[in-house]
């Protein structure tokens, strides 16, 4: 029987996998005290803390002395950043980001030229990867923070950060990536990249909403950005949830055991329905389709058609999709990452965004393109 609601929006948010909050639910009750208390209540919760932020950092390729617990990416990228930015001296004080930047990052960076700062483009090619020829173009002299999408959260296109990373040390500059959307899909090696920093949270992948964490380098100079209590090693004060810790480390856990798995079926669902609309549909665009991609997510250009009327009569339809970030929706504007990819805004303005989770089905994919198909053809026809 087909559901009503197909939900291809799982770069927004995924349904929670039942498994993490049983986890949640066994760890929150039978670990309720405050890790920080010296009773033996609270040293039990100290405890599966302890052993939650160890799973959490090994599956990220980070010391579990790098990690910080947050309430998730965004807390997570204004603490980096801002956090970060206190430790510039005045003279570096100029932050390098993409055009194509989540708006946790872009308005943080927007903050600090309140703040004093000043800002400049990362330039991107037309695939959305950062231009090497670009990056030789920016002042490094004067940059004192960098600031990456590392798997975009529209186009689903991964950076290679090699000719970043080579900069970025010569000159001695911190950087920070936002690895939100690759959380939970691609592999990921915090020590690896020889990032300074990098957000994540793990609800676009059936986590837990109100966690997250923030990976930082112990070397790295960073003030934190509030004060009141030892947690986190003084980064960011206030009582830890153990139980949500406990939901995230299991769910990256089961991802490091069914990786190649989990993979596999969300690249087959996305491929299907990227197949699916071209052989049936003329005048699509697929944006990013050539560079290296997160295997769930698809940013579609219909020619002719209004995004967001296209939106409305795809949820009228029982489609749940986006028009870009779910942090930026009421925006008529188009996708900031497209116009930085050099697409026009006509272009821009007819893109969606589809991004599939693993608890979709073959079947589900052929109902989805079945009703774009339709929705699409009715639209045009008018």
């Amino acid at each position: 029987m087909a559901s009503p609601i197909i939900y291809l929006d799982a770069n927004s948010t995924t349904p929670p996998d039942p498994a993490v909050w049983d986890r949640v639910r066994d760890v929150s009750l039978s670990c309720y005290g405050n890790p920080g208390s010296t009773h033996q209540i609270g040293r039990l919760a100290r405890k599966s803390l302890k052993e939650s932020r160890a799973t959490i950092a090994r599956v990220l390729g980070a010391d579990h002395r790098e990690l910080v617990l947050t309430s998730g990416g965004t807390e997570s990228t204004n603490l980096a950043l801002h956090g970060l930015a206190a430790a510039v001296a005045p003279e570096k004080r100029t932050i390098a980001l993409t055009g194509g930047e989540h708006p946790a990052t872009r308005e943080t960076a927007e903050r600090l030229v309140q703040l004093g700062w000043k800002a400049v483009l990362i330039p991107l090619n037309n695939h959305g990867q950062i231009s090497a020829d670009g990056l030789q173009s920016l002042p490094w002299d004067q940059i004192g923070l960098v600031s990456v999408i590392y798997a975009h959260n529209e186009i689903g296109v991964l950076q290679d950060l090699a000719a970043l990373r080579k900069i970025c040390e010569s000159h001695q500059i911190a950087w920070h990536l936002d690895i939100v959307q690759a959380v939970g899909r691609v592999p990921f090696s915090f020590q690896e990249t020889g990032a300074s920093a990098a957000s994540f949270g793990v609800h676009k992948c059936h986590g837990p909403r109100g966690i997250g964490g923030l990976l930082l380098k112990e070397d790295v100079p960073f003030v934190p950005l509030t004060v009141g209590g030892f947690q986190e090693a003084s980064r960011r004060p206030g009582t830890e949830s153990v139980g949500l810790a406990g939901g995230m480390a299991w769910l990256l856990q089961d991802y490091e055991q069914n990786r190649e798995e989990y993979h596999t079926a969300l690249l087959n669902l996305r491929d299907r329905f990227e197949q699916g609309l071209m052989a049936r549909l003329e005048g699509i665009t697929i944006h990013g389709y050539e560079a290296p991609r997160l295997p769930n997510t698809s940013n579609v250009a219909f020619a002719g058609l209004d995004a967001e009327a296209l939106l409305v009569a795809l949820d009228l339809a029982g489609i749940c999709c986006s028009l870009g970030s779910a942090c930026a929706s009421g925006s008529a504007e188009p996708s900031p990452v497209l116009l930085a990819m050099g697409i026009d805004r006509e272009q821009a303005k007819s893109a969606l965004r589809f991004s599939v989770h693993r608890f979709l089905t073959l079947d589900d994919i052929d109902d989805a393109v079945n009703r774009i198909v339709d929705v699409v053809s009715r639209l045009r026809s008018l």
